[in-house]
């Protein structure tokens, strides 16, 4: 058995509002995010001696964030650092808190993310990979990369643009039980079909937000966590993932390293796909979760179109999925709220939208030009 497996455990998670907050900064809603993760678990500021942030993209002090962060709140850590992975950044600072209370670098440590990107005017429009030629042929921002993994798809096995509409309708479905969701109002396939192309075959319904907002984690040890206020949470898997390629690999728009991550984090935690009973699944785009059900096992390679249909991954189906709603429609988080989600479902708190009996919840992210990958396996204590 893995020496790490039950050992962490993440003791309180909280975000501010998500949407749009003219006036408001990464360090503002960032603390905002801090102090409900601190009033979640019952611990006092003086108690964290960690510190590990994400820079956000209106972040000025950019990789100095860590030490922006912990002036705001007056924290001197015994551990700190920030990272910037994208999507992927969640997930690896998790991991690193978990490692750093392992390891006795501390013994509280709050893993915060704040951003401005909706007020901030962010597009995220830069020429996807590190090519410097991509941008010349009009292969701009995030959806460029996801909407080759979708037509791939789409080419090889048949899956249609509809199937990928089951995904956003299911993560809208789930953000209209959630108040604290930006986009509530229900949407059907038809609106699905409906919306405009980004990129082709991606429509506006297959993309994410652009949100303001922010999230702090905090993870000690499980033995500690016994001790404070809320049902305990271990982190029972962690498996990460990278790859220096881009395009110059044949398969790299079906991000095999995605696969490895998950394997790890299964192979960790002592589970397999049929053990997990709702998953929290990276969904910049709709084609990205459409791969993750592939690579974490619950259906066979170019069987994921057909897999998504008839309400399976909705509450009340066989593996409901993104029940907050996701980056689709709670608020993009660059995955932070993934992470709140899966430790509120394990925990059983999440009211009308509360998966019946969850204790195993997997949460995936991905960031960059798809490079980095990982997955946590979260379980009832």
């Amino acid at each position: 058995m893995h020496p790490m497996r039950d050992k962490i455990a993440v003791a309180g998670v909280g975000a501010s509002p998500q949407g749009k907050f003219p006036g408001a900064t990464p360090i503002t809603l960032a603390t905002t995010a801090f102090k409900r993760a601190l009033d979640d678990c019952g611990l006092k500021k003086e108690q964290i001696d960690g510190i590990l942030t994400m820079p956000g993209t209106t972040s000025p002090e950019g990789a100095l964030n860590y030490l922006r962060f912990g002036e705001a709140v007056g924290i001197n850590p015994r551990y700190t650092g920030s990272k910037n992975m994208g999507g992927g950044t969640a997930g690896a600072l998790l991991h690193e808190a978990a490692m750093a209370v392992h390891c006795g670098f501390a013994n509280y440590v709050a893993c915060v993310f704040g951003d401005t990107a909706a007020t901030g005017g962010n597009k995220f429009n830069r020429a996807s990979g590190w090519g410097d030629s991509w941008g010349i042929w009009g292969f701009m921002a995030a959806a460029a990369n996801s909407a080759i993994t979708a037509s791939r798809h789409m080419a090889l096995y048949g899956t249609t643009s509809r199937q990928l509409g089951e995904i956003a309708v299911a993560c809208r479905r789930h953000a209209s039980m959630n108040p604290e969701a930006v986009m509530r109002t229900p949407i059907t396939i038809e609106d699905h079909q409906a919306s405009r192309f980004i990129v082709e075959p991606l429509h506006l319904l297959d993309c994410c937000l652009i949100s303001d907002g922010a999230v702090c984690v905090i993870v000690t040890s499980a033995e500690r966590a016994k001790d404070l206020r809320q049902p305990l949470v271990t982190i029972a898997g962690m498996g990460q993932a990278y790859t220096t390629e881009n395009m110059e690999r044949e398969d790299w728009w079906y991000v095999p390293h995605q696969k490895m991550a998950v394997a790890d984090a299964y192979a960790m935690a002592g589970v397999g796909p049929r053990d997990i009973d709702v998953a929290q699944l990276y969904d910049n785009f709709t084609s990205s979760v459409l791969v993750w059900f592939e690579h974490a096992g619950f259906c066979k390679v170019g069987e994921a179109g057909s897999f998504v249909e008839g309400g399976r991954i909705q509450l009340g189906g066989e593996l409901p999925i993104n029940t907050a709603g996701g980056n689709l429609s709670e608020s993009y988080m660059e995955g932070w709220l993934h992470l709140v989600e899966g430790v509120r479902q394990v925990r059983g708190q999440c009211g009308e939208r509360q998966v019946q009996g969850a204790e195993v919840c997997l949460v995936t992210g991905r960031g960059q030009a798809l490079n980095c990958a990982n997955a946590t396996i979260l379980k009832k204590g």
